[in-house]
């Protein structure tokens, strides 16, 4: 659950589009864009906020300590879903970041689209069924939110709700340790988007260190981001979606390596919020 008492400040660009966070000074901060609620005590799942309200949405946890949160993106689009179906040998669940993180122990949190849930559901009960691992939600289909963001298609305003909510009836079934995070597509929100969050009692997870992967053409770079980039409370952004992340993998292990020697310890998002 959130800790309490965390410092309250703004995440929108001037163009209305949703930026990681900055680096304030403080020691512990909440990015929100509406107000916070208090922790209901009838939550039982990490990120519930009472529904109705505007959820809050958290760039980075407490700037103490040598917690970090690895989180990875599981991208689905009705477009990968072509590309996938015209090529059999596409994959877009990359199993060697799973097998890097299981082998050396590492906590993580998924953000899973439903449609890469019903495309991969033995991917998905093997990140169930690891304690370790934390399941989030990240929309149904990876729609746009707000547009324009990349190239990603928009969804109709009346339709967000239901799309969220439908997502984490897919993911329901699987079990395990599941969450009520929520991730935007591209990090892309306004003001409607966050409305149409509110019945849906979910915390809004950004994050501060975006490690680039998509359409990265080589490991470096993706560690030199999260690395220079990963402080105390970070919350770093990967992806687990192997055809269009394909060096996720390669540049995981460097990284894992480059936290330690920096004292960093990584832990599922609930925990970076105690």
């Amino acid at each position: 659950m959130l800790a309490a008492g965390l410092l309250l400040t703004a995440c929108t660009s001037s163009s209305g589009a949703s930026q990681p966070a900055a680096r304030p000074s403080s020691d512990a901060v909440v990015v929100t864009a509406g107000p916070v609620t208090a922790e209901p005590s009838s939550a039982v799942l990490p990120g519930a906020t009472r529904p109705g309200s505007v959820p809050p949405v958290v760039g980075n946890g407490p700037r103490i300590g040598n917690r970090v949160a690895l989180t990875f993106d599981a991208d689905m689009t009705d477009t990968m879903l072509r590309r996938m179906a015209a090529d059999p040998t596409l994959s877009f669940a990359n199993r060697k970041v799973i097998d890097i993180l299981e082998r050396t122990g590492t906590p993580a949190t998924f953000f899973l689209t439903g449609e890469w849930v019903e495309a991969y559901p033995d991917v998905t009960r093997r990140l169930a069924g690891n304690p370790a691992f934390e399941l989030a939600n990240h929309t149904y289909r990876h729609q746009a939110f707000k547009s324009p963001c990349y190239s990603l298609p928009p969804i109709a305003p009346a339709q967000m709700t239901e799309d969220v909510a439908h997502t984490f009836d897919v993911i329901a079934p699987y079990g395990g340790r599941q969450t009520r995070y929520f991730r935007f597509p591209g990090l892309c929100y306004d003001d409607a988007a966050l409305r149409a969050l509110a019945p849906l009692g979910v915390t809004v997870v950004q994050g501060d260190v975006v490690s680039g992967d998509p359409n990265a053409t080589a490991a470096q770079p993706i560690v030199h981001a999260v690395l220079t980039g990963v402080r105390p409370g970070s919350i770093v952004v990967m992806h687990i979606t192997e055809a269009n992340a394909r060096f996720t993998d390669e540049a995981l292990q460097p990284i894992l390596d480059g936290l330690r020697a920096r004292g960093l310890r990584p832990v599922p998002l609930s925990d970076l919020f105690r």
